[in-house]
């Protein structure tokens, strides 16, 4: 009998003995098609959901290859029950496909009859058809490709979307790789992405996932518009574009709250599109300025929600969505697969490790006590004070100053959620702070004096979660985060595994308070990490003193 790492139970979850010598291998293969819910110390608990093997059928895994793995790894026999349920909903993917007809009709097209039959009696779906053309065939509302898409997932069966895209204005776009070249798994993400026309691609913060953007504009060759996190994340855009292809700064233009520029290469912050003026939107009329071939979709983790309903409207266009985790904490993941299109490029954190493109690192959670009294006013606390009131605990500014002392000379980020700790943290270590309010140019003067090693500390506001290229930063001190959510963590880890001149590894530290909320929000934080093959490791702050 095998005696691999993995259980799998009839309800679909798998568990993971995490010290048995093949969990590695075990989880970077599960990672593909299945969750992870829940990383204590030593089993990790999965669960295989219709979405995640959905997007493994996409990326062009087939039911055969995924029960092949949990065969090889399973201690036990996989039951009867989950390897039906895994082949029929990979089955359904794909039963029914949206074509367009020479003469440019939309269709919608299946060769089951009852699935047919099924969804063109759905209430949400019937009407967006507007005629039977045979017995497999209806055809689709012109406007209604991307509302199909989300209505026929809510009922379980995905479409296939084969009805190809606008080619867009042709503009001439190509790679300057005189001093570099795409690493072979970014020249797969962007073969991936262009044999499909739409996707998203998942990969490490560091990893390069502006470079597979430029790889698809010099693939596709149009007029682009790329949507972005900020401004300072625009201008990086901008700034490796000039960098790596053979744009000029005539051809690259900013659409945000600051400039409004519209040419052949736009990019556009989501805030800009979402901003209302008298109950509208103000700047719609971006989406439709130019005949845009590709429309990018940077951190599309973070895609506001009025972007999807936007995106709905965009079907006729290619679209790429960049990001170094699928997870949405609010459960949107099934809108980017819809809109956006499903994953098309997914690979492990701990791989790209293993070939040296990012930072090895090192996670600690430091667990620091309240006093009697600050124990007393907790207690009292009204359920929704009562994670601020853990999350800015004195005993963290101490912690905060020993770990720095630890790391001296090393360029360090303290990053929390709420502005006051923040104020003070600034104040008390001398550093200086970035936050929402801080003006786009004396942030970018800060992150440039980062960068050069003028200033070795930065306290720094959820502005810096995304999209900020800091390769020197090997330190990381997580004092508040917003609630359990998994994708800022993801993100906040990201900003140190950029490699490093210096050769650092990277310190990753998150401080808890002890037996408080603040510790429960933190091991759900932990979870996509540890997904990725990154283990915590827990300290006593008091040890730090000792240390």
């Amino acid at each position: 009998m095998p005696d691999g790492p993995l259980i799998v139970q009839s309800d679909r979850t798998v568990l993971l003995e995490v010290a048995h010598p093949e969990a590695e291998s075990a989880r970077h293969e599960l990672a593909v098609f299945a969750e992870l819910e829940r990383a204590p110390e030593h089993v990790h608990t999965y669960r295989i959901t219709r979405l995640g093997l959905w997007n493994a059928r996409a990326a062009g895994h087939s039911a055969d290859e995924i029960l092949a793995t949990l065969e090889r790894f399973s201690k036990f026999a996989v039951p009867q029950t989950v390897t039906i349920e895994i082949v029929e909903t990979i089955g359904r993917y794909g039963k029914l496909v949206i074509e367009r007809q020479p003469e440019g009709v939309l269709t919608l097209r299946s060769t089951d009859a009852a699935v047919l039959a099924e969804i063109t009696r759905a209430k949400k779906v019937a009407p967006l058809l507007t005629a039977r053309l045979d017995d497999g065939t209806w055809s689709i509302e012109p406007w209604a490709r991307g509302q199909l898409k989300q209505e026929l997932i809510k009922l379980g069966w995905p479409a296939d979307d084969l009805a190809g895209f606008t080619p867009g204005t042709p503009h001439e776009i190509a790679l300057d790789e005189s001093e570099w070249h795409l690493r072979d798994y970014q020249q797969k993400a962007v073969d991936n992405f262009f044999e499909h026309g739409s996707g998203v691609v998942v990969l490490p913060c560091g990893a390069g996932k502006t470079l597979v953007g430029a790889g698809a504009m010099a693939t596709v060759k149009t007029n682009t518009l790329i949507l972005v996190t900020n401004t300072v994340s625009a201008r990086q855009w901008r700034s490796e574009l000039l960098k790596r292809t053979t744009l000029t700064e005539e051809e690259i233009g900013e659409y945000s709250g600051l400039v409004k520029e519209i040419k052949p290469v736009t990019i556009a912050t989501y805030q800009i599109l979402t901003s209302k003026r008298k109950g509208n939107y103000a700047h719609l009329e971006l989406l439709d300025a130019l005949d845009w071939g590709l429309v990018v979709y940077d951190e599309v983790h973070l895609l506001p929600a009025p972007v999807f309903k936007l995106t709905a409207d965009l079907q006729a266009r290619r679209r790429l969505g960049l990001t170094a985790t699928l997870v949405r904490e609010d459960g949107r993941e099934s809108d980017v697969f819809s809109l956006i299109g499903p994953k098309r490029f997914d690979a492990p954190w701990k791989e790209i490790e293993a070939q040296g493109y990012i930072s090895p690192a090192n996670c600690f959670e430091v667990r620091v006590d309240l006093p009697f009294q600050e124990r007393m006013t907790y207690a009292a606390a009204a359920d929704d004070e009562r994670y601020r009131l853990a999350a800015t605990a004195p005993a963290k500014l101490d912690a905060t100053r020993q770990l720095i002392e630890r790391h001296r000379g090393e360029r360090i980020l303290v990053i929390g959620q709420y502005l006051d700790q923040l104020d003070e943290l600034s104040r008390e270590l001398g550093a200086p702070q970035i936050t929402g309010a801080t003006p786009v140019a004396e942030r970018e003067r800060l992150f440039q004096a980062f960068r050069d090693g003028d200033e070795k500390i930065l306290v720094v506001s959820k502005v810096a979660n995304f999209s900020i290229d800091l390769p020197e930063a090997s330190v990381a001190i997580q004092v508040s985060g917003s609630f359990g959510s998994r994708q800022e963590e993801a993100q906040r880890l990201g900003r140190l595994l950029r490699p490093k001149e210096s050769g650092l590894s990277a310190s990753f530290y998150t401080l808890v308070a002890r037996d408080t909320v603040d510790q429960e929000f933190a091991q759900n934080r932990q979870r996509f990490l540890a997904e990725q093959g990154y283990a915590y490791s827990i300290v006593d702050a008091d040890a730090l003193e000792a240390a």
